[in-house]
């Protein structure tokens, strides 16, 4: 029989022979891993351009408010329910709806108003008196709530009982006369009532009012939705003519899609809030600032955080929002 076995010198050379071999299979991969170029770094993307706004805007179908900085970044946040309406007040406090009711919140985050309605809310406003407006959309009602949470005056644009139905009213404000400003958003046209609820004046608003502002000059300035496929903003005098339009294809490079909070500020620029629900999310700016002539000076698209901002408010203009000082 023939001996297969292998001699002790030719046992070794093979064992040192599989060592090295082992040793190497081991660090081939190491060696490759080292070799490896770092990855690129990630480019933060931009979130506004032009000089940017200190601000607190209501993010409709994230249920939230925010307070941003001047730089674009979230310093404070609430969830707040489908929010429609947002004030900063001077006191600090935030002043929101919630969907069916209203609240008033400290930045510490303390409830210190609570108004809840089996209607339908888009529109809150701290009165000079100390009471809080509130606009009912289903109910059709004007209110004054006191600070306790309490109906202290009502106004009904709706028989009792009669549900305006969801497409009633969305913005509303009282004025300094008494008289109140509605979007009638359904009906495509914004009135004017006086403290007792009469008509006083009738505005049309091709493509459904959702914000409405009296200026200081007594036009009316409002902005309309994408019920006529043409969302806009539109400036009318005492007389009903049209003073100033933006129409959606206007500005350069931007889609309006559904335009609802306004603000009209003291250099005569106009700050809205581009509201990209209905298909449209990420698809053109949340905010921006235009001059008298239609020039783009700022705009905000933070897709990642936010998705349809329905209300804003600078924080960088002096004004007493409770003296009809900030126009928004």
């Amino acid at each position: 029989m023939k001996n297969n076995l292998m001699t002790p010198c030719v046992r070794r050379r093979s064992q040192i022979l599989a060592a090295t071999l082992c040793v190497l299979a081991l660090a081939t991969p190491t060696t490759r891993l080292l070799a490896a170029p770092p990855e690129p770094a990630v480019t933060p993307k931009a979130i506004q351009e032009g000089k940017g706004h200190p601000f607190v805007c209501a993010d409709y179908s994230a249920g939230k408010v925010f307070v941003v900085n001047a730089e674009g970044k979230v310093e404070w946040e609430y969830s707040t329910g489908q929010c429609d309406d947002v004030w900063a007040l001077p006191n600090g406090n935030l002043l929101f709806n919630t969907g069916r009711g209203v609240k008033e919140v400290t930045r510490e985050k303390k409830v210190v108003l609570n108004y809840e309605s089996s209607s339908e809310v888009y529109a809150c406003q701290r009165l000079a008196n100390g009471n809080t407006f509130v606009g009912e959309c289903n109910a059709g009602r004007l209110l004054e709530v006191g600070p306790d949470g309490k109906v202290v005056k009502e106004i009904r644009l709706l028989p009792a009982g009669k549900d305006g139905g969801h497409v009633y009213m969305r913005n509303a404000r009282q004025l300094a006369n008494g008289n109140y400003l509605v979007a009638h958003y359904g009906e495509q046209v914004v009135r004017e009532y006086d403290s007792q609820g009469g008509k006083v004046r009738e505005i049309p608003a091709p493509g459904g009012p959702h914000s409405v502002i009296r200026l200081p000059n007594g036009n009316t300035l409002i902005a309309c939705g994408d019920m006529s496929g043409k969302p806009s903003l539109i400036e009318v005098d005492k007389e009903g003519k049209t003073v100033w339009e933006v129409k959606a294809d206007e500005l350069p490079g931007i889609q309006l899609k559904f335009m609802t909070g306004l603000q009209r500020l003291p250099n005569g620029n106009t700050v809205f809030s581009n509201w990209l629900g209905h298909g449209h999310l990420g698809k053109a700016p949340h905010l921006i600032e235009i001059t008298r002539d239609k020039r783009v000076r700022w705009t905000f698209f933070d897709h990642q955080t936010m998705g349809t901002i329905s209300s804003v408010q600078l924080l960088d203009v002096p004004g007493d929002a409770t003296k009809g000082e900030v126009w928004h």
